[in-house]
């Protein structure tokens, strides 16, 4: 089984949780680290780089969150709302995660998936009472000592497949013209992954899975996904057909059909660093022609 070299999974950074229970350690990693920061939106960069700061440079009402450190070298996140550089100098991780390095990726995923859960628990759901960072900014305690911890929702990609080895792809109706990308859904309570993938794409595309394979996962903060990727190969492929809701629309595509459709400008594929475009260009394949086409969002 070959796991994909997906994007955002190429961290360099060892999380160093020993680090995170000593104050004292922390403090002392503080004075010497290299710090970026994150405003709520996008991160502090110059280009398309993260800039790295020094504790003297950050000042006034924030949160420090220990990041982890590489060789001998602490990183943390200073998260505030009060810009260090100019307006222009934030970017979103969408704007920049296809140019970062695996460090920076490392650092930039983990520090807006942690901050935006920061913002959102600023109380206990357990006793109602204020919580503070804890842990080095990896946990949250309240003042009557409830600890919480950073919510992560799993959910399932998958690529669609005949016994002819076509793919099947779908198109949201909130997405662009002519956007169309594989099939995804949250994992529901008591549910496992196989089940999940299973019924997403019975929901979906009205197709039964027969065969499925393990593809690899990635981190997804946009608030905070994990994306398990598989490819499942479906039994009645006369019987696909959009769910009308959330699938407005699905087509079948060989590997010259997908081409001829970028070409044509029918067909715009999802973003590069997302794990849908990862598994698409897998099964297209290396030995043909790279797959042409701007990037595209929501």
């Amino acid at each position: 089984m070959e796991i994909l070299n997906l994007a955002l999974s190429r961290s360099t950074v060892d999380r160093a949780a020993h680090i995170r229970v000593s104050e004292a350690a922390l403090q002392a990693q503080w004075l010497v680290a290299k710090i970026i920061h994150f405003n709520g939106t996008g991160f502090f960069t110059a280009g398309n780089s993260l800039v790295l700061l020094k504790a003297p440079d950050v000042m006034g009402y924030g949160q420090k969150i220990f990041l982890g450190e590489e060789g001998e070298i602490p990183y943390f996140l200073w998260c505030s709302e009060q810009n260090i550089g100019a307006e222009e100098d934030y970017k979103t991780l969408r704007e920049i995660s296809a140019e970062l390095t695996s460090l920076e990726i490392g650092l930039a995923v983990h520090a807006q998936a942690v901050a935006l859960w920061h913002h959102k628990n600023p109380i206990c759901s357990s006793c109602g009472s204020a919580t503070e960072p804890f842990f080095g900014g990896s946990s949250r305690r309240c003042t009557t000592g409830h600890e919480h911890y950073p919510r992560t929702d799993p959910a399932i990609i998958v690529l669609v497949k005949d016994k002819s080895d076509r793919i099947l792809l779908g198109r949201q109706a909130s997405w662009p013209e002519h956007r169309f990308s594989t099939f995804a859904g949250f994992v529901e309570a008591g549910e496992s992954f196989e089940q999940c993938v299973l019924r997403e794409v019975q929901e979906e595309a009205g197709v039964v899975v027969s065969d499925i394979n393990y593809l690899g996962s990635q981190p997804w903060p946009f608030p905070q996904s994990l994306m398990i990727a598989f490819e499942a190969t479906i039994q009645d492929p006369e019987n696909a057909r959009p769910d009308g809701e959330e699938i407005v629309e699905i087509r079948w595509f060989d590997r010259n059909e997908l081409y001829a459709s970028i070409i044509e400008g029918t067909l715009l594929l999802p973003p590069s660093i997302s794990v849908a475009r990862a598994m698409i260009e897998a099964w297209y394949g290396e030995d043909r022609p790279p797959l042409p086409g701007a990037e595209t969002w929501r």
